[in-house]
């Protein structure tokens, strides 16, 4: 039962993930795409979308040690963010997300890595606001058991 619930945890922060970078890149797109007088999405480029960033989940949790989710930023974060986000700029322009400009595709890859940061920062918050929470419950349980 332990090696299931460690596996539905990790599976849900991989589905967190992926919701939290689609998101990210579909504001870019859909950004770009007003810019450029469109005003609609391309339903299979949100797809591809979608499944890039379920892989790039299971990458980062797999192969590159969950690498959001630490409480420094070494190196290692700094490559692989940087890594991770070439991969969405290089995705991005072999996919033809915005028409196989390179420029908009590097700047896509430079906004992904923003993203990047920002969210070690906010895993970083919020892990330790959860830390507090969890030592303010543990003192009233402590003062509970010395009642």
């Amino acid at each position: 039962m332990n090696r299931f619930k460690r596996y539905l945890a990790v599976e849900i922060g991989i589905e967190f993930k992926a919701s939290l970078y689609f998101w990210a890149i579909l504001f870019y797109y859909c950004t770009y795409r007003l810019i450029i007088g469109i005003y609609q999405a391309d339903i299979l480029i949100i797809a591809e979308m979608i499944m890039t960033t379920y892989i790039m989940g299971y990458v980062q949790v797999y192969l590159l040690r969950n690498f959001e989710e630490t409480d420094r930023l070494g190196l290692f974060e700094w490559v692989a963010s940087l890594g991770c986000s070439v991969f969405y700029g290089v995705e991005s322009y072999l996919l033809s997300w915005f028409a196989r400009n390179p420029w908009v595709s590097l700047g896509f890859a430079f906004y992904m890595l923003v993203c990047y940061l920002c969210f070690i920062a906010v895993y970083y918050v919020k892990r330790k606001f959860d830390t507090e929470m969890l030592n303010q419950e543990l003192n009233v349980y402590k003062r509970k058991g010395e009642q």
